[in-house]
């Protein structure tokens, strides 16, 4: 049985050549981004970017739930999957981020399906818990600010209907979760979720080794 291949730079673009389909105005937002402190290191990529918006489509989703919207790339990958009366309700701690991207979901013809809810997420979860319901949304993308990752997943498992997905970045999280020295709170949150969801009875799960560590849980 072959093992899993090492991802080489050279592998990297190559999958970028026969496989990215990123558009100018996506383009455009990860160059703006990236020149923001901390800009790329913070931003999805585009391969992921692409993933994301395939989730959508391959699920059926008409409604969606980003917790983390930075500068709204996922957001606009997603927003572009959607029927056109779905919607992504994107929540982000600083309105500064997502009014970078506001100007690129306007020019790609999808700012009316994004619904942005700025302050802290834990309130701001509960507060559309109590608006919408449990169960209400199709799937749920889980990048934030790690340490409350935990608290996030759990509130993404009230929101998301039966056989919705969760989808949560950062799970491999620059390769911290298997060094030994690395005891910082927001490692720990991760390396802590990671445990729970293997043996979580409430959902299917499959972690990928793209990216900084995608898992994928779908809700039984």
């Amino acid at each position: 049985m072959a093992d899993q291949i090492v991802a080489t730079p050279e592998i990297r673009e190559y999958v970028r050549a026969v496989s990215l389909r990123e558009d100018p105005i996506l383009a455009e937002l990860r160059q703006q981004t990236a020149g923001l402190p901390g800009g790329s290191a913070m931003q999805v990529m585009a391969e992921e970017g692409q993933l994301l918006a395939l989730l959508v489509g391959l699920s059926g989703a008409r409604s969606v739930l980003e917790i983390g919207t930075f500068t709204g790339y996922s957001t606009l990958c997603m927003a572009r999957a959607l029927p056109p009366d779905g919607t992504v309700v994107t929540l982000d701690l600083d309105g500064r981020w997502p009014a970078i991207g506001a100007e690129f979901w306007q020019r790609a013809g999808v700012a009316e399906r994004i619904d942005v809810r700025i302050g802290d997420a834990t309130r701001t979860l509960a507060a559309l818990a109590d608006e919408q319901g449990g169960d209400s949304f199709d799937l749920v993308f889980i990048d934030a600010d790690k340490a409350n990752y935990g608290t996030y997943y759990e509130a993404a498992l009230r929101l998301a209907r039966p056989e919705g997905l969760i989808v949560i970045d950062n799970t491999l999280f620059f390769g911290r979760v298997v060094d030994p020295d690395s005891h910082d709170p927001d490692t720990a949150a991760v390396r802590a979720l990671n445990a729970s969801l293997r043996d979580d009875p409430r959902v299917d799960v499959s972690m990928l080794t793209m990216a900084d560590g995608i898992t994928l849980a779908r809700k039984r």
